[in-house]
């Protein structure tokens, strides 16, 4: 027959009752009571001193470690001071989509909890990391990284510093990109800064895997013949904003990246591109096409006149 202390132990060591999972940190030296306290604060036991008094009957009294724990009011006492005492922290698995920009990257981390979008954004700038060989140029000095965060699916353990993070991205860069596709880079007369930005101008205008290398094609010649670019995603990443469609008047934008106003690569890479991208500007399609325009599927039609090019559109548009 329970006594009524250890009915009292028994009631409040209970399951707390339904509600979600939440991520807790149990800070460094932290004692007991805190903890309990903590916890109880977080809705998740029913009384800290009952917690601190079972943590040295179950003998965890010595073992609960700092970290981030992901803990549900459904545990009983005793279930989330063994979690606390195993040193299991939690993680968040955190998918980075090819053709993200770094402030949609820093916005799903701040979505996750896992880190606020503006302490990212200020981690992300060169300098930040040693990963990957960026080129020292002013234009890229004050703006981030990028183009070098590495698009993937990422488990990501909480309480680490920003930079972490964004080193654990470049890392993949260099990982799948430098290391990866080392002899293609070897072997292209181009600056990897130089790829990686004709990569992302690919990521953001393809839509169809074959038609990568084709308007990688399109990039180099107008590059070649000294034309300019005039691609719509470099005009949206100058506004900050995603349009169905850019408009006469946004092409008017003052920025270095409006490749309507500016000949030539905007000044570093307009989004974060994946493998994909980065192997069709490494392995441009052979043509002799300037122009593309975008079917209702995504795909598009290539051609080499102006006038070919004014022709696809009426056909496309009905017009």
């Amino acid at each position: 027959m329970l006594t009524g202390a250890n009915l009292w132990f028994h009631a409040n060591t209970a399951p707390v009752g339904p509600g979600e999972a939440r991520v807790v940190e149990v800070p460094i030296a932290s004692d007991t009571l805190d903890i309990g306290s903590r916890l109880q604060h977080e809705g998740l036991v029913r009384n800290g001193f009952a917690f601190q008094v079972g943590i040295r009957r179950w003998g965890l009294a010595w073992k609960l470690q700092a970290g981030y724990y992901r803990l549900s009011p459904t545990m009983s006492a005793k279930e989330i001071a063994e979690v606390i005492a195993s040193g299991k922290t939690a993680t968040e698995k955190v998918a980075v989509p090819e053709g993200f920009t770094v402030k949609q990257i820093a916005e799903r981390l701040d979505k996750t909890g896992i880190c606020k979008a503006t302490d990212f954004l200020a981690a992300a700038v060169p300098g930040s990391v040693s990963d990957v060989p960026l080129p020292t140029g002013r234009s890229l000095a004050a703006q981030s990284l990028e183009g070098y965060l590495f698009p993937a699916t990422y488990v990501l353990g909480y309480g680490k510093q920003p930079v972490d993070y964004v080193q654990e991205m470049t890392g993949a860069f260099r990982l799948r990109v430098v290391d990866g596709l080392a002899g293609d880079l070897r072997r292209d007369a181009h600056t990897l800064h130089e790829i990686v930005t004709v990569a992302s101008l690919i990521e953001r205008e393809a839509r169809v895997d074959k038609d990568r290398p084709l308007i990688a094609s399109v990039i180099y010649n107008r590059l070649k013949k000294g034309m300019r670019l005039q691609i719509d995603a470099t005009v949206l990443y100058a506004l900050g904003e995603h349009k169905e469609r850019v408009t006469h008047n946004d092409l008017k934008v003052d920025s270095p990246f409006n490749t309507y106003r500016h000949k030539g690569l905007p000044p570093h890479p307009i989004c974060n591109p994946g493998e994909a991208s980065i192997r069709a500007a490494l392995h441009p399609a052979k043509s002799d096409y300037l122009f593309y325009v975008a079917r209702p599927d995504g795909s598009h039609v290539f051609t080499r006149t102006y006038a070919e090019h004014q022709k696809a559109i009426r056909a496309i548009r009905g017009g």
